[in-house]
């Protein structure tokens, strides 16, 4: 996510995604994983523009059965339970109504350590498939997931209104709902070398409208545990910037800023990079993501990692 609410060999198979399998099988679709990638010597990280992908980079390229795009969630033998009584608030990053709607997501906002816009348009690939679309289809098939396991989902919007809301505005909804967890979902417009993925935490501060002292904790856990299970279940790498860990803590953001629940960002790839992007407009990839994404957000509301 380019944009003021933003950043800046082969892998053993996890129990967590063999069970994936399993449970594909069961519900009758089979889903075949991708174990090797090849390397473009043309850059120097072997991730420049067009490249193929980086040696020893595995990703689970789910070969679904059927159209991936027309049913988010996935099936299981046994449903899940295990959120009943939890409240989850999901926001999908910008809008794609904001390119017309420029005057109004300018205006200034206050977002405790300073005033920012609105909101931005995002990023978008460099064939044009905006991350607006990228991060309300994953946030639709996220929350199946959750609610399939009893959680209650709030979204921020859901292509219901021409533009925004703004990042203050998005910050409210989850401190509203009294949510266990938020989680903003987004993708980095870095430059087309970078790639991965990353987290990021709001740091603990006390200034103006922002007061994040008492969940910074629960919100750096979260971050956390939330980029193990992104990380295993999609196989995407842990961003090769911003210090190459997969998470920033930042005091910058009025989505983070304002939250008084448990909250992060997760920029779930570079849109910029041609390896990400097409990850990114796969349906069975995004469908991983959501995977990665409920995983995450299960294992912190049950206190585990």
């Amino acid at each position: 996510m380019f944009s003021n609410e933003s950043h800046g060999g082969t892998r053993s198979r996890s129990l967590a995604v063999t069970a994936v399998v399993v449970v594909a099988a069961l519900a009758g679709g089979w889903f075949v994983y991708d174990a090797h990638r090849g390397t473009d010597a043309g850059s120097a990280d072997g991730r420049g523009p067009g490249a193929a992908p980086a040696a020893g980079r595995t990703t689970p390229a789910a070969v679904a059965h059927g159209d991936a795009s027309a049913t988010p969630g996935t099936a299981s033998a046994t449903p899940r339970r295990e959120l009943t009584g939890r409240t989850v608030v999901l926001d999908p990053g910008h809008n794609l109504g904001n390119a017309t709607h420029t005057a109004e997501i300018g205006k200034l906002v206050d977002i405790g350590t300073n005033r920012k816009a609105c909101d931005t348009t995002g990023t978008a690939t460099n064939a044009g498939y905006p991350e607006a679309t990228y991060t309300l289809d994953v946030a639709h098939r996220a929350k199946a997931l959750l609610e399939a396991r009893g959680a209650k989902v709030v979204l921020t919007y859901d292509g219901d209104r021409p533009y925004g809301p703004c990042v203050d505005e998005r910050a409210r909804t989850g401190n509203a709902a009294h949510a266990d967890a938020a989680l903003s979902i987004h993708a980095d417009g870095a430059p087309a070398d970078k790639f991965g993925f990353h987290v990021i935490a709001p740091k603990s501060l006390h200034k103006g409208a922002a007061d994040t002292r008492a969940v910074a904790a629960p919100s750096l856990r979260l971050a956390t545990t939330l980029r193990s299970h992104f990380h295993t279940v999609t196989g995407e790498p842990l961003a090769n910037y911003l210090g190459g860990k997969g998470l920033t803590v930042r005091d910058d953001l009025g989505g983070l800023n304002l939250t008084t629940v448990p909250k992060v960002f997760i920029e779930c790839g570079n849109m910029r990079n041609a390896h990400d992007a097409a990850e990114m407009t796969d349906p069975a990839w995004r469908q991983k993501a959501a995977e990665g994404i409920a995983d995450g957000l299960t294992a912190f509301l049950e206190g585990k990692r």
